[in-house]
């Protein structure tokens, strides 16, 4: 018979945010927090843009073709975290030094290294939260 078990938080013995989970195969745990996306957005990155869905973005900024800001609702801890996105037949990217707190920069180029608006952007940021 299959268990259910329904809560409210999750708090560690060790610490309150320190909840470790083991693998699939028991050689290897991870850390819970540390495995959590901590911001991500789905939006729509030509005419006016606009969030479709996410968590942790309190609201996105159009700098021009192709370059983005991503609001954070809570900041990142520092400027250490890891970007990662997607845009149909798009690349994505970062500017170098340019990680913030409070949010990300992302430029989208086409195929040929231009900078290019696209219909559906999605991008996810892993890192610790302030």
């Amino acid at each position: 018979m299959a268990s259910i078990l329904k809560v409210d938080a999750l708090q560690g013995i060790t610490a309150a945010g320190d909840i470790t989970v083991t693998s699939e195969g028991g050689a290897a745990t991870q850390s819970l927090q540390q495995g959590l996306a901590k911001a991500w957005v789905n939006f729509s990155g030509s005419g006016t843009i606009a969030a479709r869905d996410s968590l942790n973005v309190s609201g996105l900024v159009d700098d021009g073709t192709g370059n983005y800001d991503i609001n954070f609702s809570n900041n990142m801890n520092n400027d250490d975290y890891v970007l990662s996105g997607a845009a149909f037949a798009r690349i994505i990217g970062m500017a170098d030094n340019e990680f913030f707190t409070s949010y990300a920069n992302i430029r989208v180029h086409d195929t040929s290294g231009s900078s290019s608006d696209a219909g559906t952007i999605t991008s996810s940021i892993l890192g610790d939260l302030a």
